[in-house]
């Protein structure tokens, strides 16, 4: 009896579990081996060392591969959409677009034309975007809302209504008028342009829909992933480290509040760990549930070998496929755009950025077939509108290694 796939991939995915407990376990016995050597010796083997680079590196590489998402979408349901869908596959195959603006006229498309390109059917544009949130870290974790408008304004009270006890039968005091003011989010252009041959347009089997958020949802996430983080607001998102910092002491809204490790470009060599529990409590309660940490592969490989004062591995593996790996009970984000451990970097971030970052989506992935400038290739110049910003100072703290 022939298994189904949906059998198959639960077997696969239930042996890369399998497997990263087996590399968890290899790793721990290899770590305590090269910690008793230096606890012995002063140093570890240089054997043991490279033994632990080379499981640490075969672990990263499951995580990889459970994490990865299958690209997959519901079928459209509508007439409208089933029409759209065909008259957007016979432009995307052949380069005719006459079916396709009658029905964006019908529909008054904003800025539909055959300069801007054309929207792609919704359950093309619900694919892509629901390949960004499996793939992106900080799309994964953080708020998102759909606009459809070029600016999305989101009013906050920096002063409440006036309260107070009051006896029963008392007078009540007029309350005062809060003050309100509003964070802008800008949508910005992100675009990507993938090349096709004719033959792979002229053949029926080919999937027009996968092939091109196959193609398209990487490059955004690649570009999106260093925005959220490290953008400077310049034509693109605000990523989160790209607001001022402040000793969390001091911390004031506009900003975001800081703890210091205590060394410059490192953990202390005592009790590393009672730095990452510091930070994790310099949030405030509402806000833990919820809350993730995010680094470098290399801040996870660094944090990875602590223990607790049970000797207990205060990291651990994820045992779900698409789950996140754990650091004191909290997932970690795994983004390669976050600063390496080095003198005064915030290499740490640790919140709940569901909260506290926002990335504001305009409805609508465009695509503008472009067969002139690369011959004998097809170009499909995609666009779609995002924004980004700190929404909420208060739910994301730094950890920084100074």
């Amino acid at each position: 009896m022939l298994e189904t796939p949906a059998l198959e991939t639960k077997s696969v995915e239930t042996d890369t579990i399998a497997d990263m407990m087996r590399a968890f376990e290899e790793f721990k016995s290899t770590n305590d081996q090269r910690l008793a050597e230096i606890a012995a010796k002063q140093s570890a083997d240089v054997l043991s060392v490279e033994k632990l680079a080379r499981i640490e590196s075969r672990m990263d590489d499951l995580a990889l591969k459970s994490a990865r998402p299958a690209i997959g979408g519901a079928a459209p349901r509508s007439g409208a959409d089933l029409a759209h869908k065909s008259a957007f596959d016979t432009y995307v195959r052949k380069g005719d677009a006459t079916n396709l603006q009658t029905l964006e006229a019908k529909a008054l498309s904003v800025g539909s034309d055959p300069d801007g390109g054309y929207l792609v059917p919704p359950e093309l544009e619900a694919r892509i975007n629901r390949s960004l949130v499996n793939i992106s870290p900080i799309r994964a974790i953080a708020g998102i809302r759909q606009v459809s408008s070029a600016v999305y304004k989101r009013p906050y009270a920096t002063s409440g209504l006036d309260t107070g006890w009051v006896a029963e039968t008392a007078i009540r005091p007029q309350s005062a008028t809060p003050t309100l003011s509003s964070t802008v989010f800008q949508t910005m252009e992100l675009y990507a342009m993938p090349a096709a041959t004719s033959t792979l347009l002229d053949d029926s089997a080919v999937n027009i829909d996968q092939w091109l958020a196959e193609e398209v949802n990487i490059a955004f996430a690649r570009q999106e992933g260093a925005a959220f983080i490290t953008g400077d607001g310049v034509n693109k998102p605000k990523g989160f480290l790209s607001y001022p910092t402040v000793a969390n002491s001091a911390y004031v809204w506009g900003s975001l509040g800081t703890i210091a490790t205590g060394v410059a470009g490192g953990f202390p060599a005592s009790t590393p760990s009672d730095k990452l529990i510091d930070l994790i409590y310099t949030v405030k309660a509402g806000y833990r549930p919820n809350a993730h940490f995010v680094m470098n592969r290399a801040t996870q490989s660094a944090v990875r070998k602590f223990k607790d004062a049970l000797g207990n591995y205060m990291w651990q593996p994820s045992y779900q496929p698409g789950q996140m790996p754990t650091l004191l009970g909290y997932p970690i984000a795994e983004s390669e755009d976050m600063p390496d451990i080095a003198a005064g970097s915030t290499a740490v971030a640790f919140g709940d950025f569901s909260r506290g970052y926002l990335i504001v989506d305009r409805v609508g992935i465009r695509v503008l077939r472009d067969p002139y400038s690369a011959k004998p290739y097809v170009l499909f110049y995609t666009t779609k509108r995002v924004g980004g910003g700190v929404a909420d100072f208060d739910a994301i703290k730094l950890l920084k290694f100074a």
